[in-house]
């Protein structure tokens, strides 16, 4: 599943290869997904977006926000999209194609389940909207916005202080587009147990782990994505993550200790057993 870094990437791609351009053709749900997820009804998108043109795209979170005309279009973070050039052989299967009058076309894949919404600018209220708006009412994980100022005040909070360093960072979209994929590496960097308590850090570790999370996240962003995604052509990142299912039961080569692998909060969690000790 893509997270904050891989949406703002595939938006600059987006930006680069789609914007200005003019759609000729719009097929919905062509191949059925049943945890493929449309806001209304997929018949209707054809209506609703041929003849107009893609304004720009921009990440909200770890989904895909673009504008085109009066409508916006979203894919959460489950959505594959590609673009093809003109020529390019399309793919058999495919939950949304989008041609343009140049003849390349945008698709949209779910993998195991996503949501894809098209709705009028200004009247989200769909079934699947509540995950999108909390993401477009909160400062951008990679913005300006969300500044250390903006984090210590997340971080002292007292609802935050009972609550495990996972659980705060990624759980009930405290930090949109920040999820379980990049968690692993920033509290590595950080060097904070996943199982820790919040209130159990020092000002120093909440500061680090500001840091941390920026730094982190620009690394996957300026390396095109985590190598376990793709992008809008195809192509894997080349952020290689320091913690992994890959790496669970190797060496740390920061201090020589086990990397360790658990199960925690309805997903995995990894470690370094020397590195992020849970007690200090």
């Amino acid at each position: 599943m893509i997270e904050a870094p891989e949406a703002r990437y595939l938006c600059e791609q987006l930006n680069n290869t789609v914007k200005g351009k003019r759609i000729t053709n719009v097929f919905a749900l062509f191949t059925p997904h049943k945890f493929a997820w449309f806001s209304g009804s997929p018949e209707e998108y054809a209506e609703w977006l041929t003849g107009k043109v893609i304004s720009h795209a921009q990440s909200q979170g770890g989904m895909v926000e673009i504008s085109i005309e009066d409508r916006m279009l979203v894919f959460t973070d489950g959505v594959n999209l590609r673009y093809y050039a003109p020529g390019t052989k399309l793919p058999a299967k495919h939950q949304l194609l989008i041609g343009f009058e140049d003849e390349s076309c945008l698709t949209a894949s779910v993998r195991m389940y996503g949501g894809l919404m098209c709705f009028l600018k200004g009247k989200c209220n769909v079934p699947l909207s509540e995950y999108y708006l909390t993401a477009c009412n909160k400062p951008q994980v990679m913005s300006e916005a969300f500044d250390k100022e903006y984090f210590l005040n997340l971080i002292c909070q007292d609802s935050a202080q009972k609550k495990s360093a996972k659980a705060f960072l990624a759980t009930e979209q405290t930090i949109p587009g920040l999820g379980n994929g990049v968690l692993q590496d920033i509290l590595y960097h950080a060097r904070i147990h996943p199982k820790k308590k919040i209130g159990e850090l020092t000002d120093k570790q909440k500061e680090n782990l500001f840091y941390q999370v920026k730094e982190t996240m620009n690394d996957i962003y300026q390396q095109g994505g985590r190598s376990t995604e793709t992008d809008l052509f195809g192509e894997n990142g080349k952020y290689v993550a320091c913690l992994s299912k890959d790496t669970a039961g190797k060496v740390c080569p920061c201090c020589g200790e086990t990397i360790i692998k658990e199960n925690y909060l309805g997903g995995s969690i990894y470690y370094c057993r020397g590195c992020q000790t849970l007690s200090d």
